[in-house]
């Protein structure tokens, strides 16, 4: 991925497409379940179309982490510059190293810079080339170190990971890394998850993040009885 002007035109028109369509379809978003955060406070959260969230396991390019035939997936929607993601990912991994019946899907939805857009499709670089098991090592050491995440930085992670830099860069400006971003920044809009990060559990939307515990008490419940409280 050369990092020209172009290209960092290109990544921000892409940016776009989630900032601009998420708004209105995040205005139905309220508490339509009550549930609390690990800080006490509300989590805005609402329940989604199945007929859209239906479509999640379609989307190209999801990183997958836990067995396919897990009993619950848990769908986390990031911007890899957000600033709360880096808590967020701690918390996602403990999640799942936790629970073996849990299965996490990362959904890129680069809303807040052309930077994050470069290491998304880096990130949809590596899934491409060396599956999900290398693109969940990506995303943690990145959400793993302090500091701003661009384009630069994906690839250094992305080359220790064994794959030549023009060759990432290569993948990273294919046209099927941009569609797949494309259609992964759609869903998020359609779902209005216009906030990062955010999550799909089950049919239901949360916007935010509200923390491990309150996360697992949610995964607990929907368990239970496909509600995020019962």
């Amino acid at each position: 991925m050369v990092l020209t002007r172009r290209n960092l035109i290109a990544a921000a028109a892409g940016a776009s497409i989630g900032a601009g369509l998420g708004q209105a379809a995040a205005q139905s978003y309220g508490q339509r379940v009550a549930v609390t955060g690990d800080d006490g406070r509300p989590v805005a959260n609402s329940i989604l179309p199945g007929e859209i969230t239906g479509q999640i396991p379609a989307l190209r390019g999801v990183t997958y982490a836990g067995p396919r035939e897990a009993q619950t997936t848990l769908y986390e929607f990031f911007d890899f510059n957000c600033p709360y993601c880096r808590k967020a990912a701690a918390d996602v991994v403990a999640l799942h190293e936790s629970d073996p019946d849990l299965r996490v899907g990362l959904v890129n939805n680069p809303i807040l810079s052309p930077q994050s857009a470069q290491a998304a499709k880096v990130m949809l670089a590596v899934q491409r080339k060396l599956g999900s098991a290398a693109a969940w090592t990506f995303y943690r050491t990145l959400l793993g170190k302090p500091g701003r995440i661009d384009g630069p930085g994906a690839l250094t992670a992305a080359a220790a990971l064994g794959i030549p830099q023009a060759e990432v860069e290569e993948i990273a400006d294919s046209e099927e890394v941009r569609q797949a971003l494309k259609s992964q920044m759609r869903m998020a809009a359609d779902l209005g998850l216009y906030a990062t990060p955010s999550y799909v559990l089950g049919n239901s939307g949360i916007l935010g993040h509200p923390g491990a515990n309150a996360m697992a008490k949610m995964i607990a419940s929907t368990r239970r009885c496909d509600r995020l409280a019962c």
